[in-house]
């Protein structure tokens, strides 16, 4: 019988707390993602009806395209859904069957939220979350996907590169952190030009850019500031690497093991993803030391799910750069490659099955619609459409976003062919047949 989490524990009103190391979190955190990983894996699951007492309730937590997918694949195997974010029409909340709008940054809204609709699961599908309350929420008896503590290190990049770089000892680009103008001036000069300057907390490659000289240190770090999640604040400087190529490593966390599909290489911009393909070719000893990598840090962030583990490789050696506890953008990729895509695999695990090897069905790849403008209350059109949908091997995404203010990814386009170059060539001309009216 589901329960409400608040019958049975003290609602604790401690203001959100982020934790930047791996050592800071309590030994109950620990022990409650364990516990959750042996629920899920003894017990059999059942599902019942939506809308009834018997459902199984999924919470999603932002409602971007990546949650739409999941949402839909949840849908199919009859688990009503709840789709949360912060304004109203989110691409998710178009297909969930309850949409909900709140500012998930505020510990005390996200609580009463979920205390009101008792999900059996929680799944972030963004890093803006007060992180620190569903840390407080796993410890009272509440699923989150992967584990809280993977969502909260995950969103501040300072956690991440830590516990990777300094407790797990995986290779990355050295770095360090910058508090004001005159530290990222000091740290860019010691670590050298070129380099790179990120928020320690942002998405989608806001407030990210390359800094090739001293000259360009001003306008990166007001960039910086201005792209920042939570405001002005601190940020990472990263010695630049000339790697020969860089790669999302899916990596599958499930009651069976750890499960790998083919490795997916990309093309980011302004620290974005722009297009991606699978498989990306790799020597053998690259292809160990990527999974090798994947496996570790994933372990130590605990819990089942997806992975988009990205890394940078310059011939048979793998840097660690950074990881998301959920489906990855680059990943969209598996809805025309994979017999499952990342989207069934994350929905799979997260139930507590046991997934069987992962099947590649073809060499595919996808390549990212973006439109740049301000769209009024009409929103955006898209020309173009039914031309590239009589293309054979290929697929279309529009991802039903409400508006656009700059550039925003607006759909993605698909494309199979028995080799990959092949597949990108498919990709870029039915991209071009696409035209947004803003």
């Amino acid at each position: 019988m589901k329960r409400r989490v608040a019958d049975c524990f003290d609602v604790l009103r401690e203001p959100d707390t982020v934790f930047n190391s791996f050592n800071d979190y309590p030994d109950s955190v620990f022990s409650m993602t364990q516990a959750h990983e042996q629920t899920a894996s003894s017990k059999p699951l059942v599902i019942g009806t939506p809308s009834r007492k018997s459902a199984l309730r999924v919470m999603l937590l932002g409602s971007g395209e990546l949650g739409k997918e999941l949402i839909m694949v949840l849908q199919g195997l009859g688990i009503e859904t709840i789709a949360v974010d912060r304004y109203a029409g989110a691409p998710a909340m178009q297909v969930a069957h309850h949409a909900r709008v709140i500012d998930m940054l505020d510990p005390a809204q996200l609580r009463e939220l979920i205390l009101t609709e008792a999900p059996d699961y929680i799944v972030p599908e963004i890093e803006a979350i007060a992180t620190g309350e569903l840390i407080k929420l796993e410890e009272e008896g509440y699923r989150v996907i992967p584990s809280a503590r993977a969502v909260n290190l995950t969103m501040n990049r300072e956690g991440i590169r830590r516990l990777a770089a300094e407790e797990l000892g995986l290779p990355t680009t050295p770095y360090a952190f910058a508090d004001t103008m005159a530290e990222a001036m000091e740290a860019a000069g010691r670590l050298g030009y070129p380099c790179v300057m990120k928020p320690v907390m942002s998405s989608s490659g806001k407030g990210q850019s390359i800094i090739r000289s001293a000259d360009d240190l001003l306008s990166a770090w007001e960039y910086a500031q201005a792209g920042g999640r939570s405001g002005e604040g601190r940020v990472i400087v990263e010695a630049f690497l000339s790697f020969d190529y860089e790669i999302t490593q899916l990596t599958l966390r499930h009651a069976g093991g750890v499960s790998f599909p083919d490795p997916i290489g990309h093309i980011q911009e302004d620290g974005d993803y722009r297009v991606s393909w699978q498989p990306q070719p790799m020597s053998p000893a690259a292809l160990h030391g990527a999974r090798e990598i994947a496996e570790k840090i994933t372990a130590a962030l605990g819990g089942y799910g997806i992975f988009g583990v990205e890394l940078f490789v310059k011939g048979d050696k793998v840097f660690f750069n950074e990881v998301s506890p959920r489906p990855h953008d680059t990943g969209l990729v598996t809805l025309i490659t994979q017999r499952h895509s990342q989207f069934a695999l994350h929905a799979r695990a997260l139930l507590g099955i046991a997934v069987p090897d992962i099947q590649r069905a073809t060499s595919g790849a996808s390549k990212a619609f973006l439109v740049e403008g301000h769209s009024g209350v009409e929103g955006v059109s898209v020309s173009g459409v039914d031309e590239v949908l009589a293309m054979s091997d290929v697929d279309l995404r529009l991802f039903g976003k409400p508006e656009v203010s700059g550039r925003r990814r607006m759909g993605v386009v698909l494309a199979s062919a028995d080799t990959v170059e092949a597949a990108r060539s498919l990709a870029e001309s039915a991209h071009a047949k696409l035209i947004a009216a803003v």
